[in-house]
């Protein structure tokens, strides 16, 4: 999504009647979305979009589609512009993101080329803007597979007030396709760059029409890396019932792949049972199968563990571990597996005072993760008391699992028995089936 789409002469126009950045904050209040941008954040719309779309129009770009303040899929960050178009060479779908500052001056921060001061900031370091839009990049080739190659998207930071010698220090950090930096005082490079990346003859809207309707789901590549980047760092064995429940898991999602139908599975245990070395091990394999899956939980501390462990060789690893409330608009089955980490913190709904909405849909947080993957996997506690205590855990079991533990305070309908297994039929969903896999004892059940 974002907030304002617009061909770059169409932009331009608006910028010379209008102001901009009144533009986007109405479209703000509109949809209500959160946090509100701060002064500063309105003062460089002001200063930059303008300089942005005129710069496109003298370079005959006019036709290029440009949407502004871009939400990344599945995340919560946003590009300052992606512009979107057709490529003069290939005359494939081509996509510049674009990183826009206004400062003057910078330097880099204690010899560190990757971080950088600037006015106004004292010593504080930011990350350098050619890293911040080549890791934008990065991120849609990661999440959007439409995008066919790395060289579908490129990047460029524009420092459009700042004269090169004023940043010199900032040329330290090593340049790519998806990473340029430009400056105000050399405007023909960042206009002879774009003219490089976006034909002036085609109109971009289409270009953007495919992008905005693309399907988020980690690539193949991504994949690829995740599988092995997990796999070096595996230093567990599954044992017993642990492999039981990895294997079963692996079963399901076949077996939903092939029957074209969705699974829902759960796996409970204990406190220090291997819910969690489960969790890993799926992801490692079904990324080395090229599986379209992710991890998700809760808890902030514990995905920022995961992200820590598991991207020390490459970062591109961490996107892999979302939150549970990132899948609010998440395109139905887009996910073949949705791992989902402590299951009993699952909330009623993904709603906060920061949500849009469009989004504040009031739909059960547990519908929005069912709807994401053909294969939900929910990590349960055990008899926790965290989950006998809360509301949500009870939604969960009572309206989409269909399959009761005995004895449990927080199971209140379904089989009378571990083993067993029923089909429920949810809004929308056509008998989905459903397999549970007690972790203590271990019991499992398979589909009937």
């Amino acid at each position: 999504m974002a907030l304002i789409r617009r061909s770059a002469a169409s932009l331009a126009a608006l910028a010379d009647r209008a102001s901009v950045a009144e533009v986007m904050f109405e479209q703000i209040l509109h949809h209500q979305l959160q946090p509100r941008p701060s002064p500063g954040e309105r003062r460089a719309w002001e200063r930059s979009i303008p300089v942005l779309a005129h710069d496109l129009v003298q370079a005959g770009l006019g036709d290029v589609e440009v949407l502004l303040e871009h939400r990344l899929p599945l995340a919560s960050r946003r590009a300052d512009a992606i512009l979107a178009g057709c490529h003069p060479v290939t005359r494939r779908p081509s996509y510049v993101v674009v990183e826009l500052k206004q400062w003057s001056t910078a330097d880099v921060y204690e010899d560190d080329p990757g971080l950088v001061t600037i006015e106004g900031y004292g010593h504080h370091p930011i990350l350098h803007p050619v890293e911040q839009v080549r890791g934008y990049c990065e991120y849609l080739l990661d999440f959007l597979p439409a995008l066919q190659d790395d060289d579908s998207v490129a990047g460029a930071a524009y420092l459009h007030n700042a004269a090169e010698r004023a940043v010199a220090p900032l040329r330290r950090l090593p340049e790519s396709d998806h990473g340029r930096l430009f400056t105000g005082d050399r405007k023909g490079d960042f206009l002879h760059f774009l003219g490089s990346r976006l034909a002036a003859d085609v109109p971009g809207a289409p270009y953007a029409d495919t992008l905005l309707a693309s399907a988020a789901r980690p690539s193949r590549q991504l994949l690829a890396v995740a599988a092995d980047e997990i796999r070096r760092r595996e230093q567990f064995v599954l044992l017993d019932q642990q492999r039981l429940a990895y294997n079963m898991v692996l079963h399901a999602t076949e077996a939903a792949r092939a029957s074209d139908a969705k699974t829902v599975v759960i796996v409970s245990g204990g406190p220090g049972s291997g819910k969690s070395v489960i969790a890993l091990s799926l992801l490692g394999e079904l990324a080395r199968q090229g599986r379209a899956v992710l991890h998700a939980t809760g808890s902030r501390s514990f995905t920022q563990t995961l992200r820590q462990v598991t991207g020390r060789g490459s970062p591109r690893t961490k996107q892999l571990f979302k939150y549970f409330n990132q899948f609010t608009d998440a395109g139905r089955n887009g996910l073949e597996v949705l791992i989902l980490d402590e299951a009993h913190r699952i909330r009623e709904t993904s709603a906060s005072q920061f949500t849009a909405a469009r989004l504040r849909t009031g739909q059960p947080q547990v519908d929005e993760l069912i709807a994401a993957a053909r294969v939900p996997v929910f990590l349960l506690d055990h008899w926790s008391g965290a989950a006998a205590t809360r509301p949500q855990t009870g939604r969960l079991t009572r309206t989409r699992t269909c399959v009761a533990e005995p004895a449990s305070p927080t199971w209140s309908s379904g089989a009378s028995s571990a083993t067993s297994t029923k089909s429920c039929s949810p809004a929308g969903w056509s008998a989905p089936s459903c397999t549970h896999l007690i972790g203590r004892p271990a019991s499992c059940c398979i589909p009937s």
